[in-house]
C-alpha cells in the first residue's frame, strides 16, 4: 500500500497576479477548466492501490486545503498545518512521523510517494508505471527520487547525474548538481547521464527518519517534539508552533538525498512541468497557429507567441509578440516572455511599499464562503458577501466600523446585539460601532448581500471574534 503525501504550501510568486500568498498556485485552475493544480495531483492517484493522501499544507491555507479536497470526494481529508515553514526536509519528516505511529512498530515500514502539489504531469499512465517501478526498490531500502528524462537544455532545474542501472529505468545516483547555465545545460543534454530533478519521492517512512537521523539529527528531534505537542483538531493537525520555529530549514535534497548511500532514481518521460514561470504555462498550453494561448474575453490581432489570462475583463491585443499578458480585478501584468523570472522582483516591490495586492485577490476565501471588495475609499468600503448554505460567520464585535447589510438573494438570519432576526431579500439591516454581532445563511441556496463599511478603520484586522465554529482566533 502506498501512503501519498502531497506538499501543498508555498507561495508561487512567479506567477503573479493569480498567485497570491493567501490563494497560491497549488490552489488556482492553470492548467485545467474544472481543476486546480492540487485537485490534479489528487486525480491523478487514481486507479493506484493507495491510501487517502495526506497533505501538508501552511495554516493559513487550511480552509481553502480542506475544500478543495473535499470537492476532490475527500470530506475528512487528513492535512498536517504548517505553522510556519521551514522548507521539504522538516516538512516530510513530519509526514513520516505521523505515518509510522499510525501504522506502528509491528507493520512494515509504510511507503511515502511525496508529491508537489503544483506539478503538471501530462502523462498519467507513464507517471503511474513510474511509481510502480519505483516500489520494490523502496522495499528494499532505497530513497527513491524521480529524475525527468529531459526534452531540452534547462537552465532552471536542478540534475541528477544517474549512476549504475538497477533495474529497467531505475539507477543509482551518482550526485545531484545545481541549475547549471546553459553550456553546461547543453553538455549534461548531449551526454544522455542526466536527468531533471523532479522533487519527487518514494521511501519507507522509517527508512527516511533513520536517515534524517543520521544526517540531521537536529531537525528529526525537534520534528518530532512539535508532533508530540500537536493538537488533532477535526481532520486538521496542529503542529506546535513555539517548538516548530525553532526547526532548521533545509530541504530534503541537502539534508539526506545528496548524503545518502542508498539513493536510486527512476526516469520519468511522463510530461513533467512545475509551472515556476508564466513561461514554462504557455509552453504546456495549447496555441493557436500564431502560437498564442489564450483565456477569458480575448480579441488579438497581428498577436504572435503571446499568453493572456483576462479573468474579469476583456483585453485586446495588437501587433505584439512574445508577451506575457495577465488581468485580475486588481491587478494587471504585462512581461516579455524572457523576462518572467523577474516577476518576483515585482512582488518584493509591492510588500516594501507596503501594498496588499500580493497577499490575496480582490475575492477572499473563507470557510463559510466568499466576499468580492467591490469598492473603497477614504472612510468607506463596499463587499459582495456570498456565505455558503448552513454556514456561519463568527460571533464579532469591531471597534472603529458600522456596517450596513442588504440582502440580494436568500435569508439572512442575523444576531445584532441582543435580537436575533431574519432578513431576506430586498431587506437591510444596520450594525452600530461596537455591537456584537453575526451573520449565519439558514437557508439552502447561497446568501449573497451586499455591505457597505464606513468608519475611521476598516482593516481586517479590526474584528474582535466571540466565538467561532472553525476555530479561527
Amino acid at each position: 500500500m502506498i501512503h501519498p503525501v502531497i506538499m501543498a504550501g508555498g507561495t508561487g510568486s512567479r506567477l503573479w497576479p493569480l498567485s497570491r500568498q493567501l490563494n497560491p498556485k497549488q490552489f488556482l485552475k492553470l492548467t485545467d477548466d474544472h481543476l486546480s493544480m492540487l485537485q490534479l495531483t489528487v486525480a491523478r492517484l487514481d486507479g493506484m492501490e493507495s491510501a487517502d493522501p495526506l497533505l501538508i499544507c501552511n495554516e493559513e491555507h487550511r480552509f481553502l486545503a480542506a475544500e478543495q479536497m473535499r470537492q476532490a470526494g475527500y470530506n475528512d481529508a487528513r492535512i498536517i498545518l504548517e505553522p510556519c515553514g521551514r522548507n521539504t526536509a522538516p516538512a516530510i519528516a513530519l509526514a513520516a512521523l505521523q505515518l509510522a505511529k499510525a501504522t506502528g512498530d509491528d507493520c512494515d515500514d509504510p511507503l511515502m510517494l511525496v508529491l508537489a502539489a503544483d506539478h503538471l504531469i501530462q502523462n498519467v499512465t507513464a507517471f503511474q508505471q513510474g511509481i510502480q517501478k519505483a516500489v520494490p526498490l523502496a522495499h528494499q531500502g532505497k530513497l527513491v527520487t524521480f529524475g525527468i528524462v529531459p526534452s531540452h537544455a534547462e537552465t532552471g532545474y536542478g540534475y541528477i547525474q544517474r549512476g549504475q542501472e538497477l533495474e529497467q529505468d531505475s539507477y543509482g545516483v551518482d550526485r545531484f548538481v545545481e541549475k547549471p547555465d546553459l553550456a553546461t545545460a547543453q553538455d549534461y543534454l548531449a551526454s544522455g547521464d542526466y536527468l531533471w530533478n523532479s522533487g519527487m519521492f518514494m521511501f519507507g517512512a522509517r527508512q527516511y527518519l533513520a536517515e534524517l537521523q543520521k544526517h540531521r539529527p537536529e531537525i528529526l528531534a525537534i520534528c518530532q517534539a512539535a508532533v508530540d505537542d500537536a493538537d488533532e483538531d477535526l481532520h486538521f493537525t496542529r503542529i506546535n508552533e513555539s517548538i516548530f520555529a525553532e526547526c532548521p530549514e533545509d530541504s530534503i535534497d541537502y539534508a539526506v538525498m545528496e548524503k545518502t548511500s542508498n539513493a536510486a532514481v527512476v526516469a520519468l518521460d511522463a510530461g513533467w512541468s512545475d509551472i515556476g514561470s508564466w513561461s514554462a504555462l504557455w509552453e504546456v498550453s495549447e496555441k493557436d497557429t500564431n502560437g498564442n494561448s489564450f483565456g477569458g474575453d480575448v480579441i488579438a490581432h497581428d498577436t504572435e507567441s503571446t499568453l493572456v489570462r483576462a479573468e474579469s475583463r476583456l483585453v485586446a491585443t495588437v501587433g505584439v509578440k512574445d508577451l506575457i499578458i495577465i488581468e485580475t480585478k486588481d491587478a494587471l501584468l504585462v512581461a516579455h516572455k524572457d523576462k518572467v523570472q523577474d516577476v518576483k522582483k515585482v512582488v518584493e516591490r509591492i510588500k516594501g511599499d507596503g501594498r496588499h495586492e500580493h497577499m490575496n485577490h480582490r475575492e477572499v476565501y473563507r470557510p463559510w464562503g466568499v466576499y468580492d471588495s467591490i469598492d473603497n475609499g477614504k472612510r468607506y468600503q463596499v463587499k459582495r458577501i456570498t456565505v455558503k448554505p448552513g454556514a456561519k460567520l463568527s460571533v464579532q464585535m469591531h471597534h472603529h466600523r458600522a456596517e450596513h447589510w442588504v440582502v440580494v438573494s436568500g435569508t439572512a438570519k442575523v444576531t445584532n446585539g441582543e435580537k436575533t432576526y431574519l432578513v431576506t431579500e430586498n431587506q437591510s439591516t444596520y450594525i452600530p460601532v461596537g455591537q456584537v454581532h453575526s451573520l449565519e445563511n439558514p437557508g439552502v441556496i447561497d446568501l449573497e448581500l451586499i455591505e457597505v463599511q464606513s468608519g475611521s478603520y476598516l482593516g481586517e484586522d479590526d474584528i474582535v471574534r466571540l466565538e467561532d465554529v472553525y476555530g479561527r482566533k
